[in-house]
């Protein structure tokens, strides 16, 4: 794990490397593909003005209360699910329907019921995160042996002691692939939605600042939206979650 964030790095300044090599090579007109270091020049002129890191921080910041929306959700669902059979025929139902749509499917849909604003995009991302929470934290209580909910019993835990040093540690795995899986889809659902629809307005997201730079022919705006989206996405997925898995399930155990 401690190897996984430097191994991403390089592969991405390789990658760097081609593409500065394919621009400057003239095959490609710069109005498609403008040198890495023009577009690095955009970053920087893009964080110095502000307009990049205001955009990416409204667009995290839906993401964040996406996601923890989704999971209270999730977990409670998954709880009920986990306590009676009726509800978890029904969770079965709805995730066996909704799991497969994809936010940007059902964004329509919510515009018709909530119109086109910052309530119809975070409900997008709770449909993202909501279903794959569900299903892995579903399998997580499932997965957690009998004879950890007997010696439950034996010491006389109360619920909430029950969940918190029994049932989320040993079934936090399963509950922390939904994470990332949840996450993942998040992040896409809400930077699709602001470029398709422009549905945070001015003001708006990281989504929202990479239309905008397309709409006005600023290319090398638009790869340097792009290139935050592909930096946020590297420290999350090769940075957080690698340091919450080696910590945590280390703690727990299971590394």
């Amino acid at each position: 794990m401690k190897r996984s964030l430097p191994g991403t790095l390089l592969w991405f300044v390789i990658l760097l490397v081609v593409w500065e090599i394919t621009a400057r090579s003239g095959l490609v007109s710069e109005l498609v593909l403008p040198s890495i270091t023009v577009v690095f020049a955009s970053f920087g002129g893009e964080l110095i003005s502000g307009s990049l890191l205001s955009g990416t921080f409204v667009s995290l910041g839906f993401v964040v209360a996406g996601i923890l929306s989704g999971a209270f959700t999730a977990f409670i669902l998954a709880a009920l699910s986990f306590q009676f059979a009726a509800v978890k025929r029904l969770s079965s139902m709805l995730t066996a329907v909704l799991h497969p749509l994809p936010g940007i499917a059902v964004l329509p849909i919510l515009i018709l019921f909530f119109g086109i604003g910052r309530l119809t995009l975070l409900m997008v991302i709770i449909h993202s995160v909501l279903w794959p929470l569900v299903v892995n934290i579903t399998a997580g209580f499932s997965s957690v042996p009998a004879v950890y909910q007997k010696i439950g019993a034996n010491y006389a835990l109360k619920s909430s002691a029950f969940f918190f040093r029994i049932m989320l540690p040993a079934s936090f795995p399963h509950i922390f692939s939904g994470l990332k899986t949840a996450w993942a889809r998040a992040w896409r659902a809400a930077v699709s939605a602001e470029m398709i629809f422009g549905i945070t307005g001015s003001g708006g997201g990281l989504g929202w600042f990479v239309f905008q730079k397309r709409i006005f022919m600023d290319t090398p705006g638009m790869y340097a939206g792009i290139l935050m989206l592909a930096l946020i996405g590297l420290i999350v997925e090769s940075g957080l979650f690698h340091l919450i898995e080696a910590e945590t399930l280390k703690k727990w155990g299971e590394a």
